[in-house]
């Protein structure tokens, strides 16, 4: 399987179709996932992996609260996924797995697998990121406090996915200060920039995203 990706020829032996899709507007992304999805649920097409940027945008989840959404009038996009509200944009790297599950009753131990496999990818970078068991999510928990790094919101519609993680890199983390995120306010957002205390780029980090995630993916889908 060749791996879409303007940057690099690197290939990885999957048999989940990863595709690197730059920056894309959310909508445009989210029609996208749906025409997959579709043609996931119906057979035609295979378990499929979207990685990408957006330009800056708020998603409010079905449990999005009126006291959570920005106060400065920013638009928000209402979205079919679980989660409250939260920021995308350059920066963040946003993965959108289309799978069929394994087990289509196990939503939780689908998040889990994503949640081990971007903690994977903290730690290979250097960063203590660890599962928070009252809170989906990848989190750094130590004196300076609890702070989310990566976040998880899916839907699963006919035994397969849709929307998914972002995992925040080198994002402007001033977004955040207009909203509650994730509807979580006894906590922080962070990035892997912001923790190396360093330049990161979405270019150094997406190489071994797409490697874990198809890894945990092709463990719970069929």
């Amino acid at each position: 399987m060749r791996v879409t990706n303007a940057t690099s020829d690197m290939k990885i032996d999957s048999a989940i179709e990863s595709m690197r899709l730059g920056t894309l507007n959310y909508q445009k992304a989210w029609d996208l996932q749906k025409s997959i999805h579709i043609d996931v649920a119906n057979s035609f097409r295979k378990n499929s992996l979207l990685l990408l940027e957006h330009p800056p945008v708020y998603t409010a989840g079905r449990r999005t609260l009126l006291e959570e959404r920005p106060t400065d009038g920013s638009e928000v996009i209402d979205v079919d996924r679980g989660g409250k509200i939260t920021f995308h944009g350059p920066g963040q790297l946003v993965g959108y797995p289309i799978v069929r599950l394994r087990e289509s009753e196990n939503v939780v131990g689908f998040v889990r697998e994503i949640e081990k496999s971007l903690i994977e990818v903290c730690n290979e970078f250097g960063i203590p990121g660890e599962r928070y068991c009252e809170r989906s999510g990848v989190w750094i928990r130590d004196k300076a406090g609890d702070r989310k790094i990566a976040a998880i919101g899916i839907r699963v519609a006919k035994g397969v996915t849709m929307h998914g993680f972002a995992i925040n890199i080198n994002p402007d983390l001033s977004f955040y200060d207009r909203i509650v995120p994730c509807g979580i306010k006894d906590a922080s957002v962070t990035s892997m920039a912001k923790e190396l205390n360093r330049q990161i780029s979405v270019e150094e980090v997406i190489d071994v995203v797409e490697s874990k995630i198809l890894t945990a993916l092709e463990k719970v889908s069929i």
